[in-house]
């Protein structure tokens, strides 16, 4: 289901101190390309790992196999739903009660809880990561407290179908973004009491990855908007086709 605006303006309220975890992502691997989730052969449960300012320095993967009908955790298969095409193609995005529904028609019975699914992972695969650039000691202009600049690199090209069902408060799509030329295929903003957030859906590579780029321009010192925000923008896209890779701070 995608997210809409009330979900990303609900996710801005959140703060990094609330008592609960984000929700896990779910996907389900079908048989062949354009299967569809009801065909699912297998479920997979991920969770990235960040540090304190919001970027990703890690992937855990997890996976139940309806063949052997047991849980299993792989950083290499992570890797490989992200590397390779054939497999990419057959990996699908799915809400807690779709991977629910996945995982009895598999023969497991009730999915457990993401606190016990939390339990399956097992290895870590590790994120390239630097420092952000900063090219001033604050960071900020226009009478904002702080500017930085965010990435979320997706494996895998835009899908226009899936991108028009969004909400235009998540995205609102270029006139020609069904062109494959189109560097820009759409943009994006949300503006509260103290900050202002910005955003650009690009194309990087033909058929090979695309991303969102966000610029924040915070009001005070907290940042604990961006967590949730960078965790709405990364679950919309991830509906849409394109998978998650990282994310990224430039500034």
């Amino acid at each position: 289901m995608p997210v809409t605006g009330d979900l990303l303006r609900a996710g801005l309220a959140a703060t990094a101190s609330a008592p609960t975890q984000p929700a896990l992502d779910y996907y389900v691997i079908t048989p062949e390309a354009g299967a569809g989730a009801v065909r699912a052969e297998g479920l997979v449960v991920e969770e990235f790992v960040f540090t304190g300012d919001h970027r990703t320095i890690g992937l855990n993967t997890a996976g139940w196999s309806g063949d052997d009908r047991a849980w299993w955790s792989s950083a290499a298969f992570g890797r490989a739903m992200r590397e390779d095409p054939e497999l990419r193609v057959r990996v699908v995005a799915v809400g807690r009660t779709d991977a629910e529904a996945a995982y009895r028609r598999l023969g497991g019975g009730e999915l457990p809880g993401e606190a016990t699914l939390r339990d399956r992972f097992h290895d870590t695969l590790a994120l390239p990561d630097s420092a952000p650039l900063r090219l001033d000691p604050e960071g900020g202009s226009g009478g904002f407290h702080d500017s930085r600049t965010y990435r979320v690199l997706f494996a895998g090209d835009l899908r226009l179908s899936g991108l028009a069902r969004l909400a235009p408060e998540v995205v609102t799509l270029a006139g020609d973004a069904d062109d494959p030329r189109t560097r820009i295929a759409g943009t994006g903003g949300l503006r509260t009491a103290r900050d202002e957030f910005t955003w650009e859906l690009r194309r990087i590579g033909p058929g090979v990855a695309c991303c969102v780029d966000l610029t924040a321009r915070l009001g005070t010192t907290s940042d604990d908007a961006l967590r949730p925000l960078l965790r709405n923008l990364t679950t919309a896209i991830r509906h849409a086709g394109p998978i998650p890779v990282t994310i990224e701070r430039f500034s």
